[in-house]
């Protein structure tokens, strides 16, 4: 026997899954409006070159940023 069939629940469903099937019961068009706005955010294209070009422009960082850099001798005007 399996972990798994040890501890299932098969007829258990809790508050907050009742709730959102009896909302989507009553509202059939919130599973349209969920997906329309998921695809305006998060379902895009991804532009591989553009991407590479943005890697490759990348500076990288430097040690601890709360302290100021140490001044090189040869960029030092003073």
């Amino acid at each position: 026997m399996s972990f798994a069939k040890l501890f299932a629940r098969p007829h258990y469903t809790s508050p907050a899954t009742d709730f959102l099937q009896a909302l989507k019961q009553e509202r059939p068009e919130l599973d349209l409006a969920q997906r329309q706005g998921r695809a305006l955010l998060w379902d895009k294209r991804i532009d591989r070159d553009q991407q590479a070009e943005m890697r490759a422009g990348r500076i990288p960082p430097t040690g601890y940023v709360y302290y100021a850099l140490p001044r090189h001798p040869k960029s030092d005007p003073a």
